[in-house]
């Protein structure tokens, strides 16, 4: 694979600034709040002025190719190198990292979660956007897995600290969810090491490898290692049950976080290493993955319609949105896979927005049950249209983000890779469908009970019911341009991702596996 090495200080630069950031602050006394508020924003704020200047300086005609790209010894013992690189996949899941972050600690500017300590707060969240760049960037298994644990612990305090009243359960079993998950998925590193020819945990090498020398009946074992530990963190049906938890008792700027972006941890994982890595597994495997994504956009859609919380209600609605992600996903061709890269971006503007949202009526209502909300547009009608409008996008209504996350996966699912059984996947197309219908009662469902009516007697009179602060102004609007920027030109994403999609399952038959391929799709795959 050709590799540009132009400017390779910039991505070392993108990882670690945040962790730099956070151990500076280290050094603020804890009383000096606000000195750790501005260190953080403008920590993150030069996170984002990289990433625009990676946005700026990308080479767009060679997106299929890794840019920036760093590989030196690490850990020479175990052949572990520092290795890291952009290409179309993996650049728009950095931009949403290092934009979502400086929003949160704008929102954090007024709204540290009970019982404070913003010191260790903002340096927990500044760790957690190294981890999450860092996974990013990586292509070495070894690298990976070191980034994609460095967010566990963040989030487990962010959880056990700041969240609700079942905050130790919904931490206990987030952590102990992800750390299985993550046991078998190191185990399957180490496998593909041991059995390649070229015993490395090169992602570049096993990537051109794609399971040469491994017996079938191996790489599925392998595979299902990988799925395992990728489905937990996606979460997929049936491992999704720590997530609604790890929601509903996490602080708003946990949430927002964790479905923005660790998610997507776990579906980057899929496309950028089980499927090129062993595409022959893949094929076996796609049609279970294909089931469970569908199992898991009904039962989540059902699972919102039972909620009474709605900071709960949303959490299910990731579940189904995700859904629709791995749906994409398992059809395992181009057109699916930038669908479902799309889907990430979408889901991560509009669930954290939604996330937001629901953060702020919790601060002014000091609850979310939903049965005692009503009447927002009422008493707070700015906030009360941004969630009619968010919660448009997220019913993927035409015209905004939302759609182009789930309408395109659909649509693959009618011409799936060829070794896939197209009859299953045109019937999981049918099932997909229905979700949507089931996504748009759920959602009028909330937004009804929430925003439309006369306030309830019980908040009618209340002072604190106030309309959206400037602060939540300036966290929210990028968020909001965002969902609609990419809702009217969607190509802005898809024409990054494209060629390092089609590069990427390229490359398994150029190594002689049939069955992944691109899919000619009437709707545009390439």
């Amino acid at each position: 694979m050709n590799t540009i090495a132009e400017n390779n200080w910039l991505l070392t630069a993108l990882v670690f600034t945040p962790l730099a950031g956070a151990l500076l602050m280290v050094l603020i006394p804890e009383k000096d709040e606000r000195s750790h508020k501005q260190a953080a924003l403008i920590t993150s704020l030069l996170t984002l002025g990289l990433a625009v200047f990676l946005l700026w300086d990308f080479d767009y005609s060679n997106a299929a190719s890794l840019q920036y790209f760093v590989d030196t010894q690490w850990i020479e013992v175990i052949g572990a190198g520092y290795t890291i690189g952009v290409d179309g996949m993996s650049l728009p899941l950095i931009a949403l990292t290092a934009l979502i972050m400086p929003l949160v600690f704008v929102y954090s500017w007024h709204h540290i979660p009970e019982p404070g300590n913003a010191k260790a707060f903002l340096i927990l969240s500044l760790i957690l956007e190294t981890g999450m760049i860092g996974t990013f960037v990586a292509q070495d298994l070894v690298l990976f897995f070191v980034f994609f644990e460095v967010v566990l612990l963040p989030m487990f305090f962010m959880i056990a600290v700041w969240g609700g009243a079942n905050r130790r359960y919904a931490s206990l079993k987030f952590f102990l969810f992800t750390l299985f998950g993550s046991a078998l998925m190191l185990l399957s590193f180490l496998a593909l090491y041991f059995l390649t020819d070229e015993g490395t945990f090169n992602m570049l090498v096993l990537t051109e490898n794609a399971g040469a020398g491994i017996a079938r009946g191996t790489q599925l074992l392998i595979f299902a290692g990988m799925f395992i530990g990728f489905g937990v963190k996606v979460p997929m049906f049936p491992f999704h049950t720590w997530l609604p938890d790890a929601h509903t008792e996490a602080p708003t700027q946990g949430s927002v976080i964790l479905a923005a972006v660790l998610l997507k941890l776990g579906t980057y994982g899929f496309i950028r290493i089980a499927i090129p890595m062993l595409p022959e597994a893949a094929e076996a495997w796609a049609p279970w993955i294909g089931l469970l994504a569908v199992i898991g956009i009904i039962y989540g859609a059902l699972g919102c319609l039972a909620q009474t919380d709605m900071k709960r209600l949303i959490a299910f609605s990731s579940v189904a949105h995700m859904g629709f992600v791995m749906l994409g996903i398992a059809t395992l061709t181009d057109f699916g896979i930038n669908a479902a890269i799309f889907g990430m971006v979408a889901h991560g503007l509009i669930t954290g927005m939604l996330f937001f949202i629901a953060g702020s009526v919790k601060e002014r209502y000091h609850t979310l049950e939903i049965k005692r909300l009503g009447g927002m547009l009422v008493q707070a009608p700015r906030m009360g249209w941004i969630l009619g409008f968010v919660s448009m996008a997220s019913l993927g209504l035409p015209g905004l983000a939302g759609f182009w996350g789930e309408f395109p996966a659909i649509l693959a699912a009618y011409n799936p890779a060829a070794g896939v059984p197209e009859g299953t996947f045109r019937g999981y197309m049918v099932v997909a469908a229905i979700g949507t219908v089931l996504a748009a009662g759920y959602l009028l469902w909330l937004l009804q009970r929430t925003a439309m009516g006369e306030p309830s007697i019980e908040f009618a009179d209340d002072p604190n019911i106030t309309d959206v602060s400037p602060t939540e102004w300036i966290a929210w609007t990028p968020l909001l341009v965002g969902i609609v920027l990419f809702g009217v030109a969607p190509g802005l994403i898809f024409e990054v991702t494209d060629p390092a999609v089609v590069q990427s399952l390229d490359n398994c038959i150029m190594t002689g596996c049939e069955g992944v391929q691109t899919a000619t799709s009437a709707a545009g795959g390439g």
